[in-house]
């Protein structure tokens, strides 16, 4: 890797550390806390590549990239930053940043996307860049904020789809903010002033409700919002409205929380409305699947009631441990209600532990994901089995293919017990495992299980 590479960030630490890096990887650097400093060395013609954080003490790197852009079209620009957001990453696509990393990077990407970065710009001649005109302001209470690497590569997605033309099929459990990542592509895109319409069965009824919903549209958004619930008949209407659309079409984005590829294969969702929704498919994590996510979301609920309900409030850091413990069914909305409550009824700036557990003792939760307290992981019991299974062996090893018979011990139990809590309905236990109901049906023969079918009384 070879090329000079402007560094701008306030911080001390990590200019040394990219500065060190990029050195030895043959690179030549000049570092600076400044982007004042940083867009003279611009417009002297310095650098091959940008590194630049958002937030400087002198102003804001995103706003410099149009500028940036002028003075040296084709001049690629990385833009890191600490503040976790999809707005973040939304905005540095829209200002054209040749990438975006949060904070804390992984060292060795980072690396490699300069590589590239210096690559691209020898190969490529050098274009004009646009410049971003309009915009929207970043809605603070907007709670799509994370740094695991689930969110970050959603943020990414988000930001190369939002001004595709393609329908946007988003899907993820209840409360994981489906809805608000639809309604931030539209906001983001070249259509935000044009209206987002939520559109329901209701909308489909009668002969001019399709008509009626194009034209509140007006060219903007249309959102089928969890599709899967609308009946057959209902389905066919978008099936029709969508066959319709003329050159001044709206976009459509659709979302689920339910398989429709299962449901699908079990004849309760069109299959052309399937392959018209799904352009591009959007999966939104649940909040077990990144849990690191979770004190971030909490401080930022924290901040929010700070504002809106009462004086400052935090937890104690075993509160927080609970906190990031439990299985959250409802995701981010959950959590989110849970901190007002939280906030609400707490009589001392600090919660504690011991009212955490009085608030979350009373909504649902997912036995094996809960952990504190009596209850145990189900990860801890099944570590406690396994390494009983080699103490018995006297420290010779198990015989091989352990893997295979480790799964078959637990996929057994659990799709016997997922089969007989939908009543022996293969659609609906497959869609409730989130697997393939080719795949189950595979499963039960493989395994040898007994399938009996009878209504379940729940």
């Amino acid at each position: 890797m070879d090329g000079t590479i402007l560094v701008a960030d306030d911080d001390r630490t990590i200019r040394t550390v990219l500065t060190q890096a990029l050195t030895r990887a043959g690179c030549k650097v000049h570092a600076t806390s400044s982007l004042t400093t940083l867009m003279r060395w611009v417009g002297e013609g310095k650098g091959d590549l940008v590194i630049s954080d958002v937030m400087m003490p002198d102003g804001n790197g995103l706003e410099m990239l149009p500028k940036i852009g002028e003075e040296r079209p084709g001049l690629p620009v990385i833009v890191i930053s600490a503040q976790n957001t999809i707005m973040t990453a939304i905005q540095a696509a829209e200002a054209e940043a040749y990438d975006y990393l949060p904070k804390p990077f992984d060292l060795p990407d980072l690396m490699k996307r300069a590589a590239r970065a210096l690559d691209t710009r020898r190969r490529a001649p050098a274009q004009t860049r646009a410049t971003v005109s309009g915009g929207v302001e970043e809605n603070d209470d907007l709670p799509l904020v994370g740094r695991t690497p689930q969110m970050q590569a959603l943020y990414r997605l988000v930001a190369r789809v939002m001004n595709a033309d393609l329908a946007v099929l988003i899907t993820g459990e209840s409360g994981t903010g489906k809805s608000l990542i639809a309604r931030a592509i539209h906001d983001f895109s070249d259509r935000r002033t044009l209206p987002f319409v939520i559109a329901n069965a209701a909308d489909l009824e009668g002969v001019d409700g399709p008509s009626t919903l194009v034209a509140r549209a007006k060219g903007g958004s249309i959102l089928f919002d969890e599709v899967s619930d609308l009946d057959l008949d209902a389905q066919g209407r978008i099936v029709r409205l969508l066959d319709g659309f003329g050159d001044t079409a709206p976009r459509v984005m659709a979302t689920s929380q339910t398989d429709l590829m299962s449901r699908m294969e079990g004849g309760e969702f069109r299959q052309d409305l399937f392959y018209r929704l799904g352009g591009v498919s959007l999966a939104v994590p649940s909040l077990r699947e990144r849990v690191d996510d979770i004190p971030l979301l909490t401080e930022h609920f924290l901040a929010r009631a700070d504002r809106d309900i009462t004086p400052t409030r935090q937890l104690a850091d075993d509160a927080m441990d609970l906190i990031r413990a439990y299985s959250w069914p409802g995701n981010v909305r959950q959590l989110e209600n849970t901190i007002r409550r939280l906030v609400v009824t707490s009589p001392e700036e600090v919660i504690t532990r011991a009212e955490v557990e009085a608030v979350l003792g009373n909504q649902p939760e997912i036995e094996p994901l809960v952990g504190g307290g009596d209850g145990e992981k189900l990860s801890a019991s099944v570590a406690k089995h396994l390494r009983r299974y080699f103490d018995l062996h006297g420290g010779v090893l198990p015989p091989p293919g352990l893997y295979t018979r480790i799964l078959r011990e637990v996929e057994l139990p659990l799709i016997e017990i997922a089969l007989d809590a939908t009543g022996g309905n293969q659609a609906k236990c497959a869609d409730l495992l989130g697997i393939n109901r080719n795949t189950l049906r595979k499963k039960i023969t493989d395994l040898d299980i007994r399938v009996t079918r009878r209504r379940k009384l729940m």
